[in-house]
């Protein structure tokens, strides 16, 4: 197998195809532009320190959408996010129909918002999933239903009000 290593030129080039889907999966985790572009940076930057051996372009993806989630993770942890406030709160340019569906997300968890964007956005399989997150593809399969049914719910429960 071909191993692609970051160099400088090589790193610029793979942040240039899969800026989109770093920033798009950070968003979509943290629900913040201004957190997503910080955890952007920190992808860009894990890629060029680490200097990681990459087998395919798959596995490339794969693998910066997994270091995106992990730098999520841990920016949700940090005592920094505890004590600050969304500028996300004020979405008055955001289509109302889109600011329904973006504010019932929100409120699923993330291990639950996860499974979905990736895979109705991303389209990535169960099993493909499974591999990202580092679970079983059942426990993927049971994180879909359940967040399919728990995004219905809240859905409806908005249009009822």
């Amino acid at each position: 197998m071909n191993k692609i290593c970051c160099s400088k030129e090589t790193a610029e080039q793979i942040i240039r195809r899969y800026a989109d889907t770093i920033y798009r999966t950070a968003y979509q985790h943290l629900k913040n532009s201004a957190d997503a572009e910080d955890i952007f940076q920190e992808v860009c930057i894990a890629l060029i320190t680490k200097n990681a051996p990459i087998e395919d372009e798959e596995h490339l993806k794969r693998w910066l959408i997994r270091v995106t989630i992990n730098k999520c993770r841990d920016f949700k942890k940090s005592v920094w996010q505890k004590k600050t406030e969304s500028i996300d709160e004020h979405n008055e340019l955001i289509a109302p129909e889109v600011l329904s569906v973006i504010e019932e997300l929100k409120k699923i968890p993330d291990r639950y918002s996860d499974v979905l964007y990736l895979y109705y956005y991303e389209e990535y399989t169960i099993a493909e999933i499974a591999e990202i997150l580092g679970t079983s593809s059942n426990t993927i399969g049971t994180r879909l239903r359940r967040a399919r049914k728990k995004l219905k719910s809240l859905l409806e429960e908005e249009t009822k009000l």
